[in-house]
Order: C-alpha cells, then structure tokens, then sequence
C-alpha cells in the first residue's frame, strides 16, 4: 500500500491544509421599532464594512414596500423581487454589485402588494434564497420597521436580530415593543441592540442600559451592547452623494464604528445545525449536512 507521503506530496499536502476552511453563513436582521432611526443606513454601512474586510456579504432589502438601498448607494436596479414574485425573473437575476463586492438585492418602493405579502408568500421568498448558485458568508436582511408580518418572519428566520435605536422616547418605547412581540410571541430570545446617532460611546451606552432595565423587568429575554454610532457630519454627507460613509470617508467617526461593528458581528456565535423552524438557507446546509 502506497504511503500518504507518495500520494500527497509535501508540496500539495502543504497546499491543502492551506485552503481555508468555509466560514458558517451568519444570518443578521436589521431593524427597529420605529422608522427614522437610521436602520437602513445602519444596514448598508454595516455590509460594505463586512465586504470590505473579505466576507461574502449579501444585503437584502426586506423593507418590502418602501425599499430605499438602492437609493441611499445610488444605484438603478432593472429589476426586483416584485418582478421575482410575479415570476419574471429568478431571484439571481436581480442582484446588484455594490461597494466593495457588497452584493445587494433590492426590493420596491411604493408597490402595495410588496407590502402586503402574506405569511406563506414571506416563507416562499425565504426558501427561494436555496436557489441562489452562490450562498453568501453573510446575509444581512434590512426589514422594515415595527411589528408587521413580514418583518417578524425575517427577524425569526435570522440567527441575529439588531436593534437599531436612538435617544428618543419614541424610538426606545417601539424598541421594547418590538422586542416584547418577537420574543413573547415567536420565540426570539438574544437581541444585539445598537445607539445611533449619539452624542459618544458614554451616551450609547446609557441608552441601551435605558432599554436594558425595563426588558430586565418584565421580559425573559437576553440583549446585548452592539456598541454606537454618533452624529457625524461626514455621515449625512455621505448620505447626500448617495454612498456609504465606510467607502466614501473611511475615516469619519462614524466610519470607525461601523467598522467595530462589523468586527463585532463577524464573531457573533452562528448556531450549528438547523433550528427547527424557518431559516434562510435552511434547504443548503440541511443537504450539506446529509
């Protein structure tokens, strides 16, 4: 019998042990209790980030009426997933290419039946994500925001759920609703929250303790810090030129954090095996595991 060495030699057994080892797809939700907080902004900055430090990162706009991704990076998508539910292309067909290899798969603004979908249609849109030849690293879902079908079914078929909140009484009280149905009434326990648009890290944090002490109180339920994004003045001007601020200033305050953020993200624990209920991709690793 032909030893190992003469079937592999050192050369290519070097090479082999080489070939890195394909990373758990990581599914993170997006989202917030109220509109006007910054979550898709959070969304899109947080995926270049992820694109840019290597991972295969897909963006999915899941803010399924009022979609805006492809505005706030300026892009002219010829498609999206209306058409995919009309069944006029596949759900390959309408992805985009954004900044730094981010690829991103835009939705519609102003269609009502976008809207509108059905729980059974919602679970139809995440089990088409199988069909997809080439399954992403990461897949970051913007929903919309608060407590309506769609975005319950996106949050449950995620390993992660971000909470995107800023310092007002508003925007804290939706949180907490927001996180009070998902865990009371479809099984969410862990919620990464994350300050936006705060003064510094000081002030981030004493907002998120703020949401942390009454969750504590009347909810069984885990949250933790995601960290902060402040007010920064390079931010809305990316904004106004229709880019990311991590692609457009790198260096802005703001850039810094996404960049921690991501960082952060890129090391939360991705559950092994299948969850039992709906999950992007679920049909992928489940025959990859057989």
């Amino acid at each position: 019998m032909r030893s190992p060495d003469a079937l592999f030699p050192a050369h290519q057994a070097e090479g082999l042990l080489a070939i890195p080892e394909r990373r758990p797809l990581r599914v993170i939700a997006v989202t917030s209790g109220k509109g006007g907080v910054g979550k898709t902004n959070v969304a899109v900055n947080l995926g270049v980030s992820l694109a840019h430090a290597g991972r295969n990162t897909l963006l999915l706009d899941a803010d399924l009426g009022l979609a805006n991704v492809d505005v706030l990076l300026g892009l002219t998508p010829k498609a999206n997933l209306d058409h995919v539910l009309a069944g006029r292309v596949a759900l390959a067909d309408i992805l985009l290419e954004g900044p730094c290899g981010l690829r991103i798969m835009p939705a519609a603004s102003g269609v009502q039946r976008l809207a509108d979908l059905d729980s059974l249609a919602i679970a139809g849109l995440i089990r088409s994500f199988d069909t997809l030849p080439n399954v992403p690293e990461v897949l970051i879902v913007d929903t919309a925001a608060g407590i309506a079908e769609d975005v319950v079914r996106f949050c449950q078929a995620a390993h992660h759920v971000l909470v995107v909140v800023c310092d007002e009484p508003a925007s804290v009280t939706d949180a907490y609703a927001l996180i009070k149905v998902l865990s009371r009434d479809h099984g969410v326990r862990r919620f990464q929250v994350l300050a936006n648009q705060v003064s510094d890290a000081a002030e981030g944090r004493a907002l998120y303790d703020k949401l942390e002490r009454v969750t504590e109180r009347f909810l069984d339920v885990d949250l933790f810090f995601a960290g902060h994004v402040p007010q920064d003045v390079m931010l809305r001007r990316a904004v106004r030129e229709q880019r990311a601020v991590i692609d457009a200033f790198p260096a802005a305050p703001s850039s810094r954090t996404f960049k921690k953020l991501a960082e952060a993200a890129d090391k939360w624990p991705v559950p092994s095996g299948l969850r039992g209920g709906l999950e992007f991709f679920a049909g992928r690793r489940e025959g990859a595991a057989a």
